[in-house]
């Protein structure tokens, strides 16, 4: 099928219709996240900018040293918050980990003040520079960073793994992200663009979709991608999570799954079962 079928698009992209008991998993992720913040004496709301939804929320680590998990939700870059994925923390926490929550400013934004998925990436660098600087303050340690996202923040935690740190501050590490996972993530946005449901808010140019999306970039020159995605997924999905891997190589990219018996939804509550196959590469990756 044609990725400019608009018909087909909306069936493979549109996972709120593919899952239609998707608001179970919002109601119960925000209560669990609220539960977990109070729990884990959250800091919450820290500003790592001044523009809109420059805001984060830090689970502190047991003890000093610890390594570092970065989370960005998903939402397709113009829905959702922070405060509905703080669930995610509590099993790292229990591991020894500083656990951080970049909030970002939605798509479309407002006609004084637009917002695109460039803006949003620009946003996460800002964010993960904060985090660098300031995480030890809440014992992380900032030489040991992951960056884990799902769906848009899939594609969001593969960029970060790609920036170039050094062009944002000189005084950045080039590895300032030492690894990345990237759930359910969209690593080409070139069917996004064309996609009926979401093509108004995000509003994406051709040159918009060559330039954010990281299966069309170089593969980075360090750091590890795992990649998973939902067995239960649409097909659209399940080639998303490949292309990285096609793209970056498997020596960048060692681990590429799909889950079975997960939907789209179902996969990101795996990250949070300590018995679960993603948690445990999660682990990997922030304990390598």
């Amino acid at each position: 099928m044609s990725l400019h079928d608009p018909a087909w698009l909306d069936r493979m992209y549109n996972n709120r219709e593919l899952v239609p008991e998707h608001p179970a998993f919002f109601e119960r992720w925000a209560a669990e996240s609220a539960a977990v913040r109070e729990a884990l004496g959250a800091k919450v709301d820290l500003r790592y900018g001044q523009g809109p939804g420059e805001t984060l929320d830090v689970i502190p680590a047991p003890q000093p040293g610890a390594p570092v998990l970065v989370f960005i939700h998903g939402g397709y870059w113009r829905a959702l918050d922070k405060s509905e994925h703080s669930f995610v923390a509590r099993p790292f926490h229990a591991r020894g980990a500083c656990v951080v929550l970049p909030n970002y400013a939605l798509c479309p934004g407002t006609p004084e003040a637009p917002v695109g998925i460039g803006d949003i990436a620009l946003q996460m660098v800002r964010a993960l520079e904060w985090t660098w600087r300031h995480v030890a303050a809440h014992g992380g340690d900032p030489s040991r960073i992951t960056v884990a996202g799902h769906s848009a923040g899939g594609h969001l935690a593969a960029m970060m793994l790609g920036c170039d740190w050094r062009a944002v501050a000189p005084d950045l590490p080039a590895d300032l992200v030492r690894n990345a996972l990237s759930i359910s993530g969209l690593h080409d946005l070139r069917p996004i663009q064309h996609t009926p449901f979401l093509a108004p808010a995000l509003k994406l140019t051709d040159e918009d979709a060559l330039r954010l999306s990281p299966a069309l970039w170089p593969a980075p020159r360090r750091g590890t991608l795992y990649t998973v995605v939902g067995g239960g997924e649409s097909a659209e999905f399940l080639r998303q999570n490949e292309l990285i891997r096609d793209a970056w190589g498997a020596e960048r990219v060692p681990v590429c799954e799909a889950l079975a018996g997960l939907n789209h939804f179902s996969v990101l509550d795996t990250l949070a079962d300590p018995a679960a196959r993603l948690h445990a590469l999660a682990v990997e990756l922030l304990e390598a």
